[in-house]
């Protein structure tokens, strides 16, 4: 592996931290990208990554990613991610997790960590234990914030996808528009769930094809094989799963109107954006779309901070602006003759003061 800061992906980060504790066996990264706004806030991720060059790869993409998420949501909170290179058997132990804690205690606040792909509240509430600078810790009753976020990022994507149908098909309603979901898990799930109960028509694909087929039987909704999801025919493909799908390849297999879903990082390259705006698909910058479960954890963690009650409605009231500033993107994009992510990208710099 080369240096780490020769990466096409390094970005000036203010901070990439090593972490090895033989004892436990834990090897992770965490990585900060931009505390201008705040201490670097992002999840862990849990991940048997075959070369790990592609640890330190995500590591960078994911806390740039928050960095410009938390921005363009309005939290007064950096970007930083964390990834725990999993064993081949993904196991996980207590004292791997307890390790984790120390390391993230040891930062001083400088990093605060939450939930992602492979990480529990459960496991979350174990790191708890031995520090104080997590988020999306369990919570009781439905009316507050917090919790696992991703009913929260669910709901953010679904109105996301409702703005992308109005601006791009001129349809004030997703009933009968096709949307091809990738990924089925807690947010490809829930936003299948809450299109259909609007009527829209759905194929949906997981790599664990009976996860798919369950969740297809219970809304009445197709499946496809998750090496031809991206190929079927279709107003809306949603990438719900792990990120860059958006390469040469997947962008040229298109077969849709609209790109909106929730994986991180679904632009392999930067010239991938444009690749897309030049086949008239429209995209929906991921870390604007799926900004809902930050918005949740964020406000769970500040108001634990203050000791005050979080009103779940102040998520819902923040969630609920994603569409304006989707709006806002494309509308700039077209007056600009910038692709989307371009147009949301500059919006971001601005904000973390790298313009």
């Amino acid at each position: 592996m080369t240096a780490f800061w020769t990466e096409a992906d390094y970005d000036d980060h203010e901070l990439v931290h090593f972490v090895r504790d033989r004892k436990s066996g834990l090897t992770a990264i965490i990585a900060l990208h931009s505390t201008h706004l705040g201490p670097g806030a992002g999840g862990t991720r849990f991940w048997h990554y075959a070369e790990p060059g592609d640890a330190m790869r995500d590591a960078l993409r994911l806390s740039r990613g928050m960095s410009y998420k938390n921005a363009m949501a309005g939290l007064p909170m950096g970007g930083g991610k964390a990834v725990i290179l999993a064993p081949e058997d993904k196991s996980k132990t207590p004292e791997m997790l307890a390790a984790f804690a120390d390391a993230v205690e040891g930062l001083g606040g400088k990093y605060v960590t939450a939930e992602d792909v492979g990480i529990s509240e459960a496991d979350m509430a174990a790191v708890a234990e031995r520090t104080q600078y997590v988020s999306g810790l369990p919570v009781e009753g439905e009316d507050a914030a917090g919790g696992d976020p991703g009913p929260f990022t669910a709901l953010g994507i679904f109105l996301g996808i409702k703005a992308a149908v109005q601006h791009k098909l001129g349809k004030d309603s997703v009933e009968g528009v096709h949307v091809a979901i990738q990924g089925t898990g807690s947010v490809g799930g829930g936003v299948a769930r809450l299109l259909a109960k609007e009527g829209a028509k759905l194929t949906l694909s997981d790599v664990n094809q009976d996860r798919a087929e369950s969740l297809a039987t219970e809304l009445g909704a197709d499946t496809a094989a998750p090496d031809a999801v991206m190929s079927i025919a279709c107003d809306v493909f949603s990438p719900n799963a792990l990120g860059a799908v958006l390469d040469d390849e997947g962008i040229a297999r298109l077969d849709c109107k609209i790109v909106a879903g929730g994986a991180n990082n679904q632009l392999r390259r930067p010239e991938h954006g444009p690749m897309l705006a030049e086949r008239g698909i429209l995209y929906a910058p991921d870390y604007v779309i799926n900004a809902g479960g930050i918005i949740s954890v964020t406000l769970e963690y500040l108001c634990r901070c203050d000791k005050a009650p979080c009103d779940i409605n102040e998520v819902r009231k923040r969630i609920a602006q994603i569409p304006g500033r989707l709006e806002q993107i494309w509308k700039e994009s077209d007056e600009s003759g910038l692709s989307p992510d371009q147009v949301a990208d500059r919006m971001a710099q601005r904000l973390i003061g790298r313009a």
